[in-house]
This record gives C-alpha cells, sequence and structure tokens, in this order.
C-alpha cells in the first residue's frame, strides 16, 4: 500500500499536467486563417503587375459577373475554405446591389470552379467570354480566428494597398474585399471593403460549434458592411461616368435610354443622395 500510493499520486499528477498542457495545446493549436487574395490570383508571383489598365469602352446596359476569388491549393486541402452554398448566398446580396442598377442588364454569379488560383486576367478573359460579361465583380477573404494561446492579426493586400486588423484574444476577425473590374480594359473601377469583429464566447466542450458560429456570423457582419460600401461605391461611380468622360467610352446598345446618360439634375440628385447615406453612416458609428 505504501507503494501504491505515491504511484497514484505520480499518476494523478500526470494526468494533470496532461490535461493542462492538452488544454493549452487545444486552444493553442487551434488559430485558423481562411483567406483568399485578388492581388495573388490577378498578379500570380508578380506576373503582369506593371501591366498599365487603358480606357474602359463600355457599352450600357452592362452585363456583370460575381464570383469569389479562388483560394490557394494549400489551403483548399487543409479545408480552410468557405462551403460553396455560403459563398452563392453571399454573393446574393452583393448581386442585389447590381440588380438595382438601371444601367446594368443582367447578373450573373459565376460558380468558384470556373476560377483557378493564380489563373490572372487570362482566367477573367475565359469567363468573360463563357458568360458574356464585360465587368466582372471578384470577392475575396480573410478570416483569422484565434485561440486563448495565440494573437493572429489580419494584413490583408488588397488591389490598392495594405489593410491592418490586429488580433486580440478568443476573437474571430473577418474581411471581405469586393474589386470590380473592367475585364477587356484591365482597369480597377472601384472596390468596396467590409469588415467585422466577434468576440470569443467557447468552453472546451463547445469551442468548434462556437468557432463555425463565430465564422459564420463574422462573415455575415462584413458582407453587411461590404454590400453597403457598395452601394455608395456605384452610386460615385455612376457619377463618374458622367463626370469624367476622358476615363471612360460609353456607348449605348440600340433601344437604350437610361444609366449613364443623366443630366445636371439628375447628377445633382444623386450627389445629394450621397451626401445623405454617408451622413447616416457616420452617425451610425
Amino acid at each position: 500500500m505504501k507503494l501504491v500510493r505515491p504511484i497514484i499520486t505520480a499518476a494523478s499528477l500526470a494526468l494533470l499536467v496532461g490535461l493542462s498542457f492538452g488544454c493549452a495545446g487545444f486552444y493553442g493549436s487551434h488559430d485558423t486563417r481562411r483567406q483568399s487574395s485578388t492581388v495573388e490570383f490577378l498578379y500570380p508571383k508578380g506576373k503582369d503587375l506593371k501591366q498599365r489598365p487603358t480606357i474602359p469602352h463600355m457599352t450600357l446596359p452592362i452585363s456583370v459577373g460575381i464570383a469569389f476569388v479562388p483560394e490557394s491549393e494549400e489551403r483548399r486541402r487543409r479545408g480552410y475554405s468557405i462551403a460553396e452554398a455560403d459563398k452563392r448566398d453571399l454573393l446574393e446580396q452583393v448581386a442585389a446591389q447590381f440588380r438595382e442598377l438601371p444601367y446594368v442588364s443582367r447578373i450573373e454569379i459565376i460558380p468558384s470552379a470556373y476560377l483557378q488560383p493564380g489563373g490572372g486576367f487570362r482566367n477573367l478573359d475565359q469567363i468573360s467570354a463563357m458568360h458574356d460579361v464585360d465587368v466582372i465583380a471578384l470577392t475575396a477573404f480573410d478570416q483569422a480566428q484565434h485561440s486563448d494561446e495565440g494573437l493572429l492579426s489580419i494584413t490583408y493586400l488588397t488591389v490598392v494597398g495594405a489593410y491592418v486588423m490586429p488580433g486580440e484574444k478568443n476573437d474571430t476577425s473577418t474581411m471581405l474585399d469586393t474589386a470590380v473590374y473592367h475585364v477587356p480594359s484591365r482597369k480597377l473601377l472601384f472596390r468596396a471593403p467590409g469588415t467585422s469583429r466577434v468576440k470569443g464566447r467557447s468552453t472546451l466542450i463547445n469551442a468548434d460549434a462556437e468557432r463555425r458560429k463565430d465564422s459564420a456570423e463574422g462573415f455575415a457582419v462584413a458582407n453587411e458592411e461590404m454590400t453597403a460600401n457598395l452601394k455608395i461605391e456605384l452610386d460615385r461611380f455612376k457619377l463618374r461616368l458622367k463626370q469624367e468622360p476622358e476615363q471612360y467610352v460609353i456607348a449605348h446598345k440600340p433601344g437604350y435610354k437610361g444609366g449613364g446618360a443623366t443630366g445636371p439634375a439628375m447628377a445633382a440628385l444623386l450627389t445629394g443622395a450621397l451626401a445623405v447615406a454617408q451622413w447616416r453612416r457616420k452617425r451610425k458609428v
């Protein structure tokens, strides 16, 4: 009995230590990163980065394609992706903003399988021809989920510069970014970002389920902000079509009389509407 008690005590101690390290390892080893990059897709390894866009020749009304930028093969294999059904749900909200525009005739939601990692503008040319669209909205994402033991900040390189979101313990940081391109001219027309942060509240028992829930909530909130920003950018773009004729060559399809042909009165009205929308957003902050 004298030998048994020390053995039991030692075993208990070893078990407690093991559990302690197991818990720390559980939380510390569950930092995850889901990410796709418009820059990496369009300019793989810096290819064609110096290519200069030309002046877009656009015939109104336009057809628009919308797609998620593909993740790298490595991230796909590791399962750090978004389900195709969830991608479509998010893109439907983006498409709704374009459907309200008089100068847009058709919206095509393009399956992720049609875009290849590092496909670049050659890939966009194929999609443009296949779906008969000259304008494509590319949505990229970056989501980091942090555990108790680690801090994982988002540093996302957009087409106009880097965006940084510092990480905190037990939270989910998400960024969505939609960049709209005129494919034939390679010109970026505009972009709209959206971000969110969901504070973690999981325990050891339900950690995985809570992370999945936080991930879905993070994408939903970021997408809501992004679509709101997209609406503002679409209004700005409509004004630029009139105010910067040297930047865009606009033609109309037979029978089309709307969209980019607004007069001074309508331009003033849109400017006022844009100012009101920005004022409302500032009041919410």
